[in-house]
């Protein structure tokens, strides 16, 4: 979901097999390690040996399996640190940082973001990212089945007879899970993340943190926020996620909401046919695309069939920078056939990497955090009503949170979030965000009366900020130097134009060799 996207079954006998709940007093695993009770958690920092940034330090910290029972089993979670260089009178203590997904790695958000702010507020902080426990560079990390994105999966519509290949493969999918991380897996709600926050507070020595979160990022401040007051500094939470609304009907919201920003590029591009040949009517260029998944299906390029299309093309949900792309995509392969754009755009923005383990670690949280409906006939009749209006993504996403059908952890339910005792904490919004809709922003400005929210009027990419929009970042370097806030003007504070659309443009293929390395540079939201 990106919040997502952190990249990515017969019925009967293969929805059963993985229904059980697993019990805290019947995990499996090796024996546990444990830590002496009451000690204080530590931290032994390091060069990371970054030759980029030099001053960039690594650690493990160790922290408790179950933050209830601090003196059993533990889990460690990475963490990297660039330090304060501002006068000690100077600094403003450290700034946690996270991206989303769940399970994106934040490691490269501590070089990144400050580079990105006047030196003398990227001076003023310890810049700290980490890696949610259970994912990416922590320990242990979870990885239930590297390939499960390869394509060409099955067609993710249900028109095309294949709701047993996917009910089959969501569930075999929980079975090697549970197999090899059941130990692990009834602790990883957003409760034990924040937990863990706590720990990394405690180990910098910090009386109060600072913190910098987009989209899932701004459910894991909330929850920080909301169970220690006490500790909260700066806040900055870009790309809201509703502080109540459960991971199912949030799902609903981004199908709506991606219909309408796959609408809003096909008019975009039927506003440029002079460039892509498309037809000047939207209806026109969608009914192409719609064809071309045909096409795709029937005759897949490689490992690019119709779901795989679909993945590439849902990216300009989160950006709109990379309509160009997507645009000369379409018009390569219907027009002349050509899809070499095809495979560049696919390899940017959406195919699989097995050392990527953000889906499971998507999973634990999402199916853990709130209650999914747990019967697929449900399920099967409610997103049918959904597809109506939103066809465009309804049946991608939902095949995406199947796993949720048969996760093994009973799930609980999202910690309520009242604001109290708060200090001024800063909210970006864009109205037309797909992946976290804007009901979400000024939800979670109703439940922190402290907050701000700045409003993206018209915005339709994700994770706003550090994007070229000097009004957004203006108030945010503001906010980071001395802590102002825009002046309360009732549920929205500030309001600011969205930059504007890109220029309608051919965006040639780059060489494989250079998309692969451009790709890996930064995390794929960022990639166009």
């Amino acid at each position: 979901m990106s919040v997502r996207r952190p990249s990515r079954t017969r019925a009967g006998a293969a929805l059963v097999m993985c229904g059980g709940v697993l019990a805290a007093a019947a995990l499996a695993g090796p024996p546990p390690a444990t830590a002496a009770a009451g000690d204080p958690p530590r931290l032994d920092w390091k060069s990371c040996g970054d030759a980029a940034t030099p001053a960039l330090q690594c650690a493990m910290l160790e922290v408790p399996l179950d933050h209830d029972r601090p003196d059993g089993r533990t889990v460690k979670i990475a963490l990297n640190r660039l330090p304060a260089t501002a006068p000690p009178g100077e600094r403003q203590g450290p700034m946690l940082l996270n991206p989303g997904g769940p399970g994106i790695s934040g490691l490269w958000m501590a070089s990144w973001i400050p580079s990105r702010l006047p030196p003398d507020v990227a001076a003023a902080y310890d810049w700290i990212g980490f890696d949610l426990r259970g994912s990416q560079h922590s320990e242990p990390r979870m990885s239930c089945d590297p390939h499960y994105f390869d394509g060409p999966r099955p067609d993710f519509q249900v028109g095309q007879g294949t709701t047993g290949a996917w009910l089959e493969k969501a569930a075999g999918y929980v079975a090697k899970c549970t197999e090899k991380h059941s130990w692990l897996l009834p602790h990883l709600s957003t409760v034990d993340h924040v937990g863990d926050m706590e720990s990394i507070r405690r180990a910098l020595g910090a009386e109060k943190i600072n913190f910098f979160g987009w989209s899932y990022g701004t459910t894991l401040g909330s929850t920080y926020a909301q169970l220690y007051p006490r500790h909260v500094r700066r806040f900055v939470l870009d790309s809201i996620v509703g502080p109540s609304v459960s991971w199912y009907d949030h799902n609903v919201l981004q199908d709506l909401q991606h219909e309408k920003r796959f609408k809003a590029f096909t008019a975009w591009v039927a506003k440029a046919d002079g460039v892509y040949h498309l037809g000047t009517d939207p209806a026109e260029v969608e009914a192409r695309w719609y064809a071309m998944r045909t096409r795709l299906r029937e005759h897949p390029v490689g490992r690019i069939g119709p779901d795989e299309f679909d993945d590439t093309q849902v990216a300009g949900g989160y950006d709109v920078l990379r309509w160009p792309r997507l645009a000369t995509v379409l018009s390569a392969y219907t027009n002349s056939g050509d899809s070499a754009p095809l495979v560049t755009a696919y390899e940017r923005y959406a195919a699989p990497d097995p050392a990527d383990d953000s889906f499971d670690l998507y999973n634990a949280v999402m199916c853990s955090d709130s209650k999914w409906p747990r019967d697929f006939r449900y399920w099967r009749k409610d997103q049918a009503k959904v597809n109506e209006k939103a066809p465009f993504y309804t049946y991608n996403n939902m095949w995406f949170n199947a796993g949720c059908l048969t996760w093994p952890v009973k799930a609980g339910n999202r910690t309520r979030i009242t604001g109290r005792g708060l200090p001024p904490m800063l909210l970006f919004q864009a109205t037309d965000d797909p992946a976290t809709p804007y009901e979400g922003g000024l939800a979670m400005a109703r439940a922190l009366p402290s907050a701000r929210l700045v409003v993206e009027r018209g915005g339709g990419s994700h994770a706003i900020t550090f994007a070229g929009n000097t009004c957004l970042d203006d108030l945010l370097v503001d906010y980071l130097r001395g802590g102002k806030v825009p002046s309360d003007r009732g549920l929205v504070d500030r309001t600011c134009a969205k930059n504007p659309d890109p220029a309608p443009v051919w965006v040639t293929p780059a060489p494989a060799a250079a998309t692969r390395a451009q790709a890996t540079a930064l995390p794929r939201q960022f990639v166009r």
